[in-house]
């Protein structure tokens, strides 16, 4: 990856991308890069919890293992968005697992570097409260569907909020089905029916296993 790339990718991350000139050229100079083929794992539970990781391609999944178990998908991480931040506050082990999706390249920053940066800039460390604040709501929020909405709310809210904008008619699921529907709280079959439903009541068109085109947002959204 070129210096080019690092910038870019640490750049992307909301915590990073007020920083001065000066300020970004001093945190490349801590950041690493590695490369992830699909399914690697980038940590697992139970290693040491000591580094923030951004995705610069590609996507990785946060998930846990139940006691019985079953694959629990916590989150997804997308280029500019980040996971690890945890570590920066405190020392411990990963509780869940992250895997790539799908081959990508990954920046990291570990957390004795970064100490020395948000204790320089206090901005940064605003910047992750913010972030932090974001991630509980969307954490409730998602708790709350699971346990108020039924699947067909959820799999049209996942497809609406997944659009970069409204005016995008192509949508390709950024994922497996078996990954999807353990996020939304379903299975992999509930997903692929629920699809041909709203292709059957003209919401949206498959054009391949995972991309559809969208006709109808705002009936979907009615669902």
């Amino acid at each position: 990856m070129s210096n080019h790339d690092l910038q870019t990718c640490v750049a992307s991350v909301p915590i990073f991308n007020h920083l001065e000139e000066e300020q970004m050229n001093e945190i490349l100079q801590l950041v690493k890069h590695s490369d992830y083929k699909k399914n690697e794992y980038i940590y697992m539970a139970g290693n040491q919890s000591d580094t923030l990781y951004i995705v610069r391609r590609g996507q990785m999944k946060l998930f846990r293992i139940s006691e019985s178990g079953k694959e629990q998908v916590l989150a997804f991480i997308n280029p500019g968005e980040f996971t690890g931040e945890l570590a920066l506050f405190r020392e411990g082990y990963y509780e869940r697992f992250a895997q790539a999706t799908m081959d990508t390249q990954i920046c990291s920053i570990v957390r004795k570097d970064l100490e020395e940066i948000l204790l320089k800039y206090p901005t940064i460390s605003l910047k992750l409260l913010t972030e932090f604040s974001n991630r509980i709501e969307s954490s409730e929020k998602q708790q709350t569907r699971y346990a108020t909405e039924k699947v067909d709310t959820r799999i049209a809210l996942f497809i609406a909020e997944s659009l970069e904008d409204e005016n995008t008619k192509i949508f390709e699921l950024p994922m497996s089905k078996k990954d999807l529907a353990s996020y939304l709280g379903t299975s992999p079959e509930t997903i692929s029916r629920k699809l041909s439903e709203f292709e059957d009541l003209g919401y949206i068109e498959k054009i391949s296993n995972k991309k559809i085109k969208i006709l109808d947002l705002d009936g979907l959204l009615l669902i």
